[in-house]
């Protein structure tokens, strides 16, 4: 019960949702929330940066339930899934995650999920912080499609890490750890029905574990924990640090509505030739042939450490006159470096190109850089 009176010192009232694991999350030492799709998500364990040495040198669990699932079934489920997406998933096989975008009339983007293949006429999107169920019900509703749309009862769960395979053979046994990168499984826990992916929010090697039964949340932490915790496992938040080291984008962050896919250097997501029809399709070829005014660059800045991420959009200045953002700023302690991810002018985006940032008054030199910072081709994650 104290877990329970603890909690109300969060509280922002009913319309903002508990997870299933919010309870084992304060049991388990959190100390601060933010929100995210109407929900509660853990965002404080304590120091950020043994939270970045605890997720890349060991494993930590993380409650992602904000991560909401987009369900869309029926007869004509993969017609209707392509038609929010600007990717050609054509070849998606049953079994399958890809990295989609979904966008709208003007080509802006409206959510980035990881879309989960369940059957051919059976589909997940694992949403980040924006209402896809809203759109994707509206769209539905005068398109001639038969399918239906809800949000189930599904809370994800992330096992990220280096030793995060060691942790599922023990919670799990055989089966789970063998999954290749973005492929997931149907599991049955002692009859607490689940869906185990290879995907994450990390660049590191890393699980998600989708609960199918909310009702089991704190039976499935405990259980990850018990087992976990002999092995390096710790509880923990998403890491601003390792994702913005991997230049890994952040819905509201360093993309919304106003953006598009081009001027993000995700163009590979886009497949204006595929003979299925998309709701972005006019406008991101008017997009693509007119090119982008702006793009989205690393950053590398001086000065002190920062502390803490940027609460601030800071300007970015190129002989007094703004040329751009800092989108999201973290200082990295495995590289010795104040990075950041910043929308800035096509003219000044070419890597080695000096600015100058500033930071609520205080200007710092920056230098843009590619990304990723680290690890670019992802070879961690995508470890055998």
């Amino acid at each position: 019960m104290a877990h329970e009176l603890e909690f109300a010192q969060f509280s922002f009232g009913t319309q903002v949702r508990k997870s299933p694991y919010s309870d084992a999350a304060l049991r388990w030492g959190a100390k601060g929330f933010s929100v995210y799709n109407h929900m509660y998500i853990p965002r404080d364990f304590g120091d950020p940066a043994q939270n970045f040495w605890n997720l890349v040198n060991d494993a930590i669990l993380c409650d992602v339930s904000v991560e909401r699932q987009v369900e869309i079934k029926g007869p004509d489920a993969a017609k209707f899934t392509q038609y929010l997406s600007c990717r050609d998933l054509s070849k998606t096989e049953v079994g399958q995650c890809k990295y989609i975008l979904i966008t709208d009339q003007h080509g802006g983007i409206i959510n980035d999920p990881i879309l989960l293949k369940l059957a051919e006429d059976h589909f997940w999107l694992s949403i980040a912080d924006s209402d896809v169920l809203l759109w994707a019900r509206g769209l539905a509703v005068n398109s001639g499609m038969d399918v239906e749309i809800s949000e189930p009862d599904v809370s994800p769960l992330q096992l990220q890490g280096p030793k995060s395979r060691d942790v599922l053979r023990a919670a799990f046994g055989e089966g789970p750890p063998d999954l290749k990168y973005y492929r997931f499984m149907e599991y049955d826990w002692d009859g607490v029905p689940l869906i185990i992916s290879r995907t994450g929010w990390s660049s590191e090697l890393g699980y998600e574990i989708f609960l199918r039964d909310s009702s089991a949340g704190d039976r499935l932490w405990e259980h990850l924990m018990k087992v976990g915790a002999p092995l390096g496992l710790k509880p923990g938040h998403t890491s601003s640090i390792r994702r913005i080291e991997a230049g890994m984008l952040s819905y509201h962050a360093d993309m919304n509505l106003a953006n598009n896919p081009y001027e993000l250097g995700l163009g590979r997501l886009v497949d204006l030739d595929m003979e299925a029809d998309f709701v972005s399709k006019d406008a991101l070829r008017r997009i693509s042939e007119k090119g982008v005014k702006q793009k989205l660059v690393g950053v590398e800045i001086e000065g002190e450490p920062f502390v803490g991420s940027n609460d601030f959009f800071w300007p970015i200045l190129a002989d007094g006159k703004q040329v751009g953002t800092v989108t999201s700023a973290i200082y990295s302690p495995r590289l010795e470096k104040n990075i950041a991810l910043a929308m800035i002018a096509s003219d000044q985006a070419e890597p080695g190109t000096e600015l100058t940032v500033d930071k609520l008054s205080e200007t710092r030199a920056c230098t843009v850089v590619p990304i990723p910072f680290f690890d670019p081709k992802k070879s961690l994650a995508a470890a055998s």
